[in-house]
Formats: C-alpha cells, sequence, structure tokens
C-alpha cells in the first residue's frame, strides 16, 4: 500500500472522517482492530511483545499493558509460544501454514484459538534510507465449539464445488455456482457475486439468499463505493471478515510500533478495522455483518464475492472463510481460463482475417478499399456498426451507410486529434460541434493514414437502462453533529433505473491494439502499391523521353535522373525533333509537383505541344500562346515551367558559319551557351514569363540570339542547379563555373561530367538536361 492512492496527505490519527475526505483514509493503518480477537507484535528473533491491542485479556486474560515489553511465552504461555516460534522459523511462506490451532490458559480452564500469522516489513524511520525491520504479527482468534473441519482439508470441503465449477458451460453457470457453495459453506444471508466494469462501477451478476430476502441481482453499485485505497487492499489480502459492522474497535498500544516508529501496517491483518464509513454504510443496508472475497484477473480486482449477514453478527471460524477464499481463487482461475479460451478464439478469428486481407493486398489489380470491405473484411477485425475507408483515391463503406457529410465531419476530427489509433466510445460527448448524433456515430474508430487517407469504424449509440442500488449522483446525506454538519453515506438502496444514453459499446484494449496491427499492413500495402504505380509512371515517363534525331551538323545529348529519393516520380521531360522545314526544336519542361499526377500531366504537355508544333510556322512564343489556350480549352488543371528554343538557319547564315537561336521561356530556368571560344553566357534577359497554365492571355516573348558553329547549347531543369543548402543564383554560378571547364568535352561527356559535379550523390529532384553542340558545316554550292 503506497501514498499513490490517495489524492493529497492522508488523514491525520483521529481525525473525524466522513464523504469529503475518505479517500485520504489511512484504512492499512487504521491503528486498531476488530475484537473478535486480539494481535501482537511480536520482534524477531527474540519474540518479545512490542505492541498489542487493549483487549488482549479478552482472550489471553492477561491486561495489555502488562504484555508490553515482556516475552510472548509469558503472556499466551510456553506451549503456544513454541508452537508459533516453530511455525514462524520453518521455510515457506508463512501464511500457508495458518492457522496454528492452540490451547490457552484461561484462569485454568483451557480456551482454543486459532493463532494466524503474518511478518510486515517496515522501515526503521517514515523517510530516508535506514534498515528494514520485520515484525512478527500474531493473531489470536476463540475458537470455542467445533471447527467444521481442520484447514488442511479445506480441498475436500469444497471438492464437490470443485468439480461443479470444471463442468460448467458458461460464466452464468460459474457465478451462480460460487455464489450458491460459498453461502452454504459460511451461512451468510445473502451472497453475492459483484463483477466491476472498467470505471470500478460494479454489477451483481449471481446472488444465493434467503427467500424471504428481496434480490439485488441485476443491480449496479457505483466505484465511489468502494474507494481506490480499499480496492487496493483487497488486491493484497483476498478476503476481509466484519463479524459485526457495530463492533467497538481496539485500539493498538503503543500507536505506533516502537521498533520503527510508524503504524503497524495491517494490509494483511486478517483482524484489520475497517473505515467506519464503511461500516455506516452497511448499517444504512441493515447488514449485520459482512465478508468480501476478491476475484482477480492478472492481480489486479475484477470482482467481489459479497456476504451479508442481516440477523446480527456472523463469524465464520477461519477455516471455514479459508475455504471460502479457495472457492474465491477457483473462480478466479476459472473465470480468466474461460476468458482467455474465449479471447483466444477471438484472437484466432482475427488474427486469420488479417492474414487474408494481407494477403489479398498483394493483388495489386484489385482497388485496395474493395480488398478490404470485402468478405471477410475489416468488420471481421473490429466489430462495428460501419465502416468507411479512403484508400487511393477510392472511398467506400459497410456496414449501416454513413453520409458523406458525417465521414467527412469524422476525418477531420480524427485527423486533428494526433496518433495513429484515434478512438472514443462518447462522441456527442468529447466533440459535440462535429454535431453527428449519437444514433449515427457514437463510438469512432480511426486509423488515420498518409495523405488524408483513413479507416474509421463506427458504433452507434447503446441506449441501455442500468438499475442501480440507490441514486448513484447522490451518494451523501448530510447530519448534524452538534454545531457542524456532515456528510454520510446514503440511507436509500431502493433500486433507481438510469437511462444511459450518448454512449457506445466501448472499443476494448484488444480491439485497439488489433486496429493498430491493421495500420501498420495498411501502411505496407499503400507503399507496395505506391511503388508499383511509381515504377509505371517512371516507365512511361521514359517512354516517352525519345532519343533526339541525328543530323550531320548538330550533336545532342540528352539525359533524364530520376530524383534519389525512392518511388519519386517528378514532371520534368525533354524533347527534340526536326520540322519539315528543317529547323530543330529544343524543349525543357517541369509540371508542378512530384507524383503520378505530375507525371500524367508532363505526358499530356509533351503530346500538346508536339502537335502544335511539328509543322507549325508559329514562333516559340507563338507555340506557348496556342498551349496556353489549349491547357485552358481542356480544362487541364496543371502548371509547368516550359522553354521552347528553334535552331533556325538560311543560307547566307550558313555561309557565315552562324546559327539563329530562338526561344520563348515560360518561367523556366534560362539557357546556357558556350561559345567557340570558351566564353559562357548565361540567357537570362528580359524576366521570364508566366509559368503555362496561369493565365491563358499572358503575353510570351520570342528572344534571338546568333550563334556561331561550334558553340555548345544547354538547357536544364531546376534538379541540376538547385540545392537545399545553397541559394539557386549560387547553382547557377556553379553551373557557369563547371560549363567553362568543361565545354572544350565532346557533348555527351560534357554532360555527364556536369552532372557528377552537380548532383554527385543524387538529386533532390528530378533533372532533365538537353544538350547540342553546331558543328562545323559545308558552305552550300
Amino acid at each position: 500500500m503506497t501514498d499513490q492512492l490517495q489524492t493529497g496527505a492522508w488523514l491525520a490519527p483521529g481525525e473525524p472522517v466522513d464523504l469529503t475526505n475518505c479517500e485520504r483514509e489511512p484504512i492499512h493503518v487504521p491503528g486498531s482492530i476488530q475484537p473478535r480477537g486480539v494481535l501482537l507484535a511480536v520482534s524477531e528473533p527474540d519474540m518479545v511483545v512490542r505492541q498489542v491491542s487493549r483487549n488482549l485479556a479478552d482472550v489471553v486474560g492477561t491486561a495489555w499493558d502488562d504484555a508490553l515489553g515482556r516475552p510472548l511465552g509469558e503472556v499466551v504461555g510456553t506451549v503456544p509460544a513454541q508452537a508459533i516460534a516453530r511455525s514462524a522459523s520453518a521455510f515457506g511462506d508463512l501464511r500457508e501454514r495458518n492457522p496454528i490451532e492452540l490451547i490457552l490458559d484461561c484462569d485454568g480452564s483451557p480456551c482454543p484459538v486459532d493463532a494466524i500469522l503474518h511478518r510486515v516489513a517496515q522501515g526503521a524511520a517514515p523517510v530516508g534510507d535506514q534498515p528494514v525491520v520485520s515484525t512478527l504479527v500474531v493473531e489470536l482468534e476463540s475458537a470455542f465449539g467445533p471447527r467444521p473441519f481442520s484447514f488442511p482439508n479445506t480441498y475436500q470441503a469444497v471438492r464437490g464445488t470443485i468439480a461443479e465449477l470444471n463442468r460448467a458451460g458458461s460464466l452464468q453457470e460459474l457465478y451462480d455456482i460460487t455464489a450458491e457453495a460459498v453461502r452454504t459453506l459460511t451461512g451468510f444471508d445473502r451472497v453475492m457475486v459483484y463483477r466491476y466494469d472498467a470505471d470500478y462501477n460494479g454489477e451483481v451478476v449471481a446472488e444465493a439468499k434467503l427467500p424471504e430476502l428481496n434480490s439485488f441481482l441485476g443491480l449496479h453499485y457505483p466505484a465511489s463505493d468502494i474507494p481506490a485505497q480499499a480496492r487496493a487492499l483487497y488486491e493484497k489480502n483476498w478476503i476481509r471478515l466484519i463479524s459485526d459492522v457495530r463492533y467497538t474497535p481496539s485500539r493498538l498500544e503503543p500507536v505506533d510500533l516502537p521498533t520503527t516508529g510508524q503504524p503497524l501496517d495491517l494490509t494483511y491483518s486478517t483482524l484489520r478495522s475497517v473505515s467506519p464509513i464503511h461500516c455506516e454504510y452497511l448499517q444504512n443496508m441493515g447488514v449485520g455483518a459482512s465478508m468480501s472475497i476478491s476475484l482477480l484477473r492478472e492481480d489486479k480486482l475484477w470482482g467481489l464475492i459479497a456476504c451479508h449477514h442481516y440477523s446480527g453478527p456472523h463469524a465464520p471460524p477461519y477455516a471455514t472463510r479459508t475455504a471460502a477464499e479457495f472457492l474465491g481463487s477457483t473462480l478466479s482461475l476459472r473465470l480468466v481460463d474461460r476468458t482467455e479460451d474465449e479471447e483466444h478464439r477471438r484472437a484466432l478469428r482475427v488474427r486469420s482475417t488479417m492474414a487474408w486481407l494481407t494477403a489479398a493486398a498483394l493483388d495489386e489489380d484489385r482497388p485496395l478499399a474493395e480488398t478490404v470491405l470485402g468478405r471477410p473484411g475489416l468488420l471481421d477485425v473490429v466489430p462495428a456498426d460501419s465502416v468507411v475507408v479512403s484508400l487511393q483515391g477510392s472511398t467506400g463503406g459497410a456496414g449501416v451507410p454513413l453520409t458523406a457529410e458525417v465521414t467527412s465531419a469524422l476525418a477531420s476530427w480524427a485527423g486533428h486529434q494526433g496518433g495513429d489509433v484515434v478512438s472514443t466510445d462518447r462522441l456527442p460527448l468529447v466533440a459535440p460541434a462535429l454535431g453527428v448524433p449519437g444514433e449515427v456515430a457514437c463510438g469512432v474508430l480511426a486509423l488515420p493514414l498518409p495523405e488524408g487517407q483513413y479507416v474509421i469504424w463506427t458504433r452507434v449509440e447503446r441506449v441501455h437502462a442500468v438499475d442501480w442500488g440507490g441514486d448513484p449522483h447522490n451518494k451523501a446525506i448530510a447530519e448534524r453533529e452538534g454545531d457542524s454538519i456532515r456528510l454520510s453515506p446514503r440511507k436509500s438502496f431502493d433500486r433507481w433505473r438510469e437511462t444511459v444514453r450518448n454512449q457506445a459499446e466501448p472499443w476494448t484494449a484488444a480491439e485497439l491494439g488489433e486496429a493498430g496491427e491493421l495500420r501498420t499492413h495498411l501502411l505496407e500495402a499503400l507503399y507496395a502499391r505506391s511503388r508499383r504505380v511509381a515504377r509505371t509512371a517512371l516507365t512511361l515517363q521514359r517512354s516517352l523521353l525519345s532519343e533526339p534525331p541525328d543530323p550531320d551538323h548538330l550533336d545532342f545529348a540528352v539525359r533524364y535522373v530520376p530524383a534519389a529519393r525512392d518511388s519519386q516520380v517528378g514532371g520534368d521531360w525533354y524533347d527534340v525533333f526536326q520540322q519539315p522545314d528543317g529547323a530543330t526544336v529544343l524543349v525543357i519542361g517541369d509540371v508542378v509537383g512530384h507524383d503520378t499526377e505530375a507525371a500524367a500531366c508532363m505526358g499530356q504537355l509533351r503530346g500538346l505541344l508536339r502537335g502544335i508544333t511539328y509543322d507549325s510556322a508559329d514562333s516559340p512564343g507563338g507555340v506557348l500562346t496556342r498551349l496556353d489556350r489549349a491547357i485552358a480549352g481542356l480544362q487541364l488543371t496543371t502548371m509547368a515551367s516550359v522553354l521552347v528554343a528553334r535552331l533556325e538557319q538560311t543560307d547566307e547564315e550558313r555561309a557565315a558559319g552562324v546559327t539563329r537561336l530562338r526561344w520563348s521561356n515560360a518561367g523556366h530556368l534560362p539557357p546556357v551557351v558556350a561559345s567557340p571560344d570558351g566564353t559562357i553566357s548565361v540567357l537570362g534577359g528580359a524576366r521570364p514569363d508566366l509559368l503555362l497554365g496561369v493565365d491563358a492571355a499572358a503575353p510570351r516573348q520570342d528572344h534571338v540570339l546568333t550563334v556561331p558553329r561550334g558553340s555548345t547549347v544547354l538547357l536544364y531543369t531546376d534538379g541540376l542547379v538547385e540545392r537545399r543548402d545553397q541559394l539557386f543564383d549560387d547553382g547557377i554560378e556553379q553551373l557557369r563555373a563547371d560549363f567553362g571547364e568543361l565545354w572544350q568535352e565532346p557533348v555527351a561527356r560534357l554532360v555527364d561530367q556536369l552532372l557528377a559535379r552537380l548532383v554527385p550523390g543524387g538529386a533532390d529532384d528530378d533533372v532533365a538536361v538537353v544538350a547540342v553542340r553546331l558543328k562545323p558545316q559545308d558552305r552550300p554550292a
């Protein structure tokens, strides 16, 4: 028991307890016991009594203040003390040997008692790094009357019930058998099996009772009825008996254990005094005696076997209580076995479905959305009323249809929550601004995926009635005590029905985990499919980048280098072709974007530009004007930078050994020309015109330069000169410098060397390059 269980400091000893502060009550160190027995705290190995309960004389015959500081043998007798010492010194868990059946000498008369032993290890000081002191706690309960059976025969006493539990065919049978067996064994008027939900609200799922008692079966009780620190004790000490709810606690003396300076920790004590608030709660229910047995799953409290007696005090002997505890442990194991078996079968079904979906997703000819929405499909992985998906541009759903507006609202909400798996079972309460009614989607489990893709399961509102044992919203009543008002537990436990709305069936931890695993499989499938699409687009793109013509007077080199990023497809392209009049057209372009859509748009623009240009007498500026109009008229939603150039030559120019370079630039990078003497010129000229696709009426300018034979003209896209770690202009200057060093190289080697220098580790972006060298020509005859 640690202080982490309460909010704020523990209450001080003797501080009044009511419903406003009971969560801070230090119930593991109450400083008192129930008086059905006595307690002695004994130091080891000297076996000297260090702390006792004030009612010691009731069982032992020795006053409590006479016992302090004396050897145990002088207090309880030599023979009983020796039996206690033998048990305490034996190997193994001390509690497994309880009880020790003793006979004490009570003024010459034999007094049979059960001795229950356990050890408490506590630090020698409240704070600091101090040695740990072990204290032997001896609790003695009178055992007058015949014992029902000896402790070693506990299993024999419940063997028939164990066999019935083994034959039970359902959870309800397990509950019912246990409740009836515990009542028969212990003699309580009512025995209930009490199951917690995720918030520790309890429900009575089985009941065995006297015929004249009203039934509690099906009633719910709020989590506040059992505070967190009490639940923590139930996880450690599996049984707790209050033989008389009206008992007067017997204080421990001294208050602090002398060997530690701290109150004695009674977490594992069978006589531990309980909270006065709990006793008051039981009295308000009309209960005279109570016993609780913990039901655990993975060491966490799953529920309780709650026993009530109404006719007065009731104290089953220790061996009987142990047998009942054994039944509770057996029920816990059976519940775990059955739950794990059901969970195992469910998990196998889900695994099988996910394996099928993973394999089916490899069929890249079938849309992924269609694959996951089939049968088996997403609703077999996570049960829900609806599921909607948006994958690779396809949307669809299964189960109860959801409108596009609701789907869009849910996808937007999930995308803004953050995380790989987003869930709620109370959407109208956590996101009221969405305006999605609970009867449409109350529970949401969403898998946000890249690029706005998603998978979303929904569950509708589960309107249901909960029968409470009293109004859970009115847990306290105010009572006047002198001049003050005290909040005490409610006194009405009449059936109180509440209609629960705006809540769906909760998503289980297993479902959330499996949804997360499915998300991983979907990401892998999306990646594999995007790789295939990218490879296809890259193949198409390269197929469009045809080899240039091979005239005698021109030497060409063209290159296309895809981005170094895996599966990246861009819209860069080049083109070189001859017109019927003998002119040579050079094209370099870059569609905005880096995806398969950009590659598709590149193919459209290339085709349009070729068709417009081939037998046209238009200048490059006229070609770009017509291309702009075609983009607008065909409603192509694309933008691109393009440079169109023509190498033209008259007979006079041929005789003079020169060629005219005429070009128009729609937002592209400037050409670079190396003259026969090695002079490098960047043909920036006037500011470039607007990109294609921006304004169909934008004017296009033509630029003309007379180029001597032996010159080299270089066109390129931004991937050659643009870097994340340098300015754009710096990249142009580096190109000028490297071109100036390499201009005399054969044109193919020139291009390869420029690529090696400017993009040595691979380009961040696609690179397209066109280089043409104007070879010397024979003069016309």
